[in-house]
């Protein structure tokens, strides 16, 4: 059964302080109610403003960034609703002169820019921009209200605008080696040959370890090292739960811990800043790859099979992983106490954010799934 959609009776507000009362209470039936006629009233273009700058602020200071608001309204609202949105976000951080460099490219990589005249209300420009009627205008008002309601506090990975830096930006990331990374990884995810494929992965994991033992053998005669920090990164449904898993081997390869929040289907990695980069690269990769081996499996079109497939493909990646860091490593045997000083701070820094951690497990129905997804994973590129 569908949700009921709740219409209230009487006379709409007539203040800008009624409005905005009327529009966090209200359902998005009550959109006729409140917009009646042909013109949106001032008062209630002003009130969604202001109403909406308190909900988008609101939910920053709780730890969301722009790239977390587009994929929650990706993910739970239409393509108007998300537009408003956006133009809420775009107008709330036009007002700061300064914003974190990260939190500014997030901005810009969501879409969200003010192309409104500022010598109006926002509500009525979109509305026409959209060729929204004001009901139909007040009604995805309500709906994106309703979802910055909802919004919990997450970890705070980047400071709001307006509040003091929790950390600085970041610094030391080598965009040659990303870039040699990224070539790698392309490379692997267009090639036709699997053999191929799994070699090309293989190196690219195999180069981020060794930039990561530079990094550590510097950092080791620095008095001030960087201090962990913190990544969402977002996953495409279905199968939430097992593509989770591959995020998790991925980050531990790369001396990193995660922790999948299934309510909104994103995964928080914690590590350094260089690491969190080779996480975020490989992760897109391997999905990438699994995908595509996991569509085109000729027995891979039940539920039961894909989700086993992308269970094991992460587990058998998991160890390839674990293998070719060990043996880089063993290259350099001196560094692993500095190693070991790091995998600390990261745990100490992941106990701290997230002191309730619960584990759960995966369930797997598919034997032929199950097999087909490590014959992927043998296959898969991890580098040249």
């Amino acid at each position: 059964m569908g949700k009921r959609k709740q219409v209230r009776v009487g006379p709409p507000p007539t203040t800008a302080e009624g409005f905005g009362e009327a529009l966090l209470a209200a359902a998005p039936g009550d959109a006729d109610r409140l917009a009646p006629g042909f013109t949106l009233p001032a008062e209630l273009a002003e009130a969604a403003d202001r109403t909406g700058q308190q909900l988008i602020g609101r939910a920053c200071r709780a730890g969301w960034l722009p790239e977390d608001l587009h994929q929650a309204a990706r993910r739970r609202l239409d393509e108007f609703t998300g537009a408003y949105l956006l133009d809420t976000l775009a107008a709330y951080a036009g007002q700061f002169p300064v914003l974190h460099p990260e939190w500014r490219e997030q901005l810009d990589a969501a879409g969200a820019a003010r192309w409104w005249a500022e010598t109006e209300p926002h509500l009525p420009q979109w509305a026409a921009k959209h060729i929204l009627t004001p009901s139909e205008a007040v009604a995805a008002v309500i709906e994106a209200f309703g979802l910055l309601k909802t919004l919990p506090p997450v970890t705070v990975v980047l400071p709001a605008p307006g509040t003091a830096p929790e950390r600085p930006v970041r610094h030391h990331v080598d965009e040659k080696k990303l870039s040699r990374v990224r070539a790698l990884l392309a490379k692997a995810e267009s090639s036709a040959f699997p053999e191929e494929a799994e070699a090309l992965s293989a190196k690219a994991q195999e180069l981020m370890t060794r930039h990561a033992l530079d990094r550590a053998l510097v950092e080791n005669t620095s008095a001030t090292p960087d201090r962990p920090a913190a990544r969402r990164i977002w996953l495409d449904t279905p199968y939430t739960d097992a593509k989770s898993l591959l995020v998790h081997v991925v980050a531990t390869a790369n001396r990193c811990r995660a922790v999948f929040d299934p309510r909104w289907e994103f995964v928080t990695v914690i590590g350094d800043e260089e690491d969190l980069d080779s996480v975020a690269l490989l992760t897109t990769s391997l999905l990438v790859q699994a995908t595509r081996a996991m569509i085109a499996d000729p027995a891979g079109r039940s539920r039961p099979f894909r989700k086993s497939f992308l269970v094991s493909y992460a587990t058998r990646i998991g160890e390839r992983l674990e293998q070719a860091t060990e043996a880089t490593i063993a290259q350099a045997p001196e560094l692993l106490p500095v190693l070991a000083s790091h995998e600390k701070n990261v745990a100490a820094a992941f106990s701290t954010l997230f002191p309730e951690v619960v584990n759960k497990s995966v369930t797997v129905r598919s034997h032929e799934g199950w097999g087909a997804g490590r014959e992927a994973a043998d296959r898969a590129r991890l580098g040249e």
